[in-house]
């Protein structure tokens, strides 16, 4: 009986304590806000991006798993990066098979003669910004 007691008076002496640390914190005021989590190093806006920009990209944690918003920003930015460097891609490619055939039905040359012209290629609409 004297131990059921004991274990009452502790309860009641615990439940107080815990009471008193959290209604009457010191000030009356409440908590403040936590700010939320940002995404903290974020894909660089002046340059493209490149494989450790990716592999250094971390999402902060939110309620339900990561912010929607975050991980959406990052995923259309790589996308589009990704389809201008895809077109790039294509846009060479073709340049060079349009070479590569012109080269094969070029003029023929003669074994003495072995000019190479040093002119600079006129641009191409493609590459002008």
């Amino acid at each position: 009986m004297v131990m059921f007691l004991f274990l009452v008076v502790a309860l009641a002496v615990v439940v107080a304590a815990v009471t008193l640390a959290v209604v009457g914190g010191g000030d009356n005021s409440p908590l403040p806000e936590a700010a939320p989590e940002r995404l903290r190093d974020p894909l660089p806006p002046d340059r493209p991006v490149d494989r450790a920009d990716v592999e250094g990209l971390r999402f902060p944690l939110a309620a339900r798993g990561y912010r929607m918003a975050d991980v959406d920003d990052a995923l259309s930015r790589l996308g589009a990066e990704l389809a201008e460097r895809d077109a790039r891609i294509a846009d060479l490619e073709s340049a060079l098979a349009g070479a590569r055939s012109a080269s094969a039905h070029g003029p023929v040359h003669t074994a003495g003669d072995n000019h190479v012209s040093m002119d600079k290629p006129a641009p191409r609409p493609e590459d002008r910004p």
